[in-house]
């Protein structure tokens, strides 16, 4: 099998592409060039896609001795992932860009140049199983749950997965080091990227003044009552409670949390942490891994890429997921995806936009 092999410059890509030249597969190695302006070195185990990245992957396909290349996906990247981060908070929603790379680029942008070129499969580090069932190729999350990508993953379309390939799917992370290191991989100590990878320096709200600048509005409680100034409401997420710098405290001296973000009056509603609680929520955009699912039926839902999986009925109505928990969940934001699982297996996933 030709196979497409995306190379990071971090461990687990480089060891699932040495693992596909050890199966007997024809690998070629290639990095994404995503940044437009890549920074030469990483900080520590932040941001990604650095020159340092860039030389990690080829010196990693050196040991193999694979083909490399590095493609150019810099503007793809701005418009369908940066310039959507920044709309999503301009909208006052909170968006997964992790997601939107997935969706755009990495099984899209690239399995489509990577099949027109004559490539069978794309492959990629993620930990996610891929199983063939009686209704194609299903999603699975990882063997280690403590690495498990299947969240970041449940966009990805039927035809996308009969094209994946996800090598480390049944080994903890420990062992993919130790592989590395007898393999003779330089990546074998580096350190995991996290954050958001074209934020190196973690300072998300920095990034977004750069791009929507300073525009002051009100915070206010539920009864509109104004409670302090902020900066711009980009600045703020659902569920946030550091940073608000209220000039009046709550009557009974506890925390105040974002409740919601109004970007049309440009203002922020705090109250109690107990009005953060929600049970049913709406998706909007469903995509679906076999196929659409009516419902309704009883599954897992996950909110966040860490998130702890929840009992709940889902169902699909007016063409909107519909997510009925079985406990109460607290901030639920407007742009975050929701991922369904039938067990371990992922069902599809929806952009939340409404949650009560």
């Amino acid at each position: 099998m030709r196979v497409l092999a995306a190379m990071s410059g971090g461990v687990d890509s480089a060891v699932a592409a040495a693992r596909l030249v050890a199966a007997g597969h024809e690998v070629t190695g290639v990095h994404l060039a995503l940044s437009k302006n890549p920074q030469s070195y990483r900080t520590g185990a932040r941001g990604c896609c650095s020159l340092e990245d860039s030389h990690d992957a080829r010196r990693a396909a050196d040991v193999l001795d694979i083909p490399f290349y590095v493609w150019d996906f810099a503007q793809e990247f701005q418009e369908e992932v940066v310039d959507d981060f920044v709309a999503e908070y301009q909208a006052g929603r909170t968006p997964n860009p992790c997601l939107k790379c997935n969706e755009k680029i990495k099984f899209a942008a690239v399995l489509n140049r990577g099949l027109a070129l004559g490539f069978d499969a794309v492959a990629t580090g993620h930990y996610a199983r891929l199983v063939q069932g009686e209704g194609g190729v299903e999603l699975h999350r990882a063997v280690d749950p403590e690495k498990d990508q299947s969240y970041v993953l449940g966009v990805l379309t039927q035809e996308q997965l009969r094209h994946s390939l996800f090598p480390l799917a049944e080994t903890p992370k420990t062992e993919v080091r130790a592989e590395a290191e007898r393999l003779g991989l330089a990546v074998a100590k580096k350190p995991d990227s996290h954050d958001i990878c074209f934020i190196p320096d973690g300072d998300t709200q920095g990034f977004l003044s750069r791009y929507l600048g300073e525009e002051p509005g009100d915070i206010v409680d539920a009864d509109g009552v104004t409670l302090g100034i902020h900066h711009g409401s980009h600045n703020f997420t659902v569920g946030q409670r550091k940073g608000l710098d209220l000039k009046i405290p709550a009557p009974d001296g506890r925390a105040r949390y974002v409740l919601r973000i109004e970007p049309v009056n440009n203002t922020v509603v705090v109250g109690a942490r107990e009005d953060l609680r929600v049970r049913t929520f709406r998706g909007i955009r469903p995509s679906w891994t076999q196929g659409p699912v009516e419902g309704p039926w009883r599954g897992l839902a996950q909110y966040r890429a860490h998130g702890t999986p929840m009992d709940a009925t889902i169902s699909l109505r007016d063409g909107e997921l519909v997510v009925e928990l079985d406990e109460e969940a607290s901030g639920v934001a407007p742009g975050q995806s929701v991922v369904v699982f039938d067990g371990d297996r992922v069902v599809g996933s929806a952009t939340i936009n409404e949650a009560r």
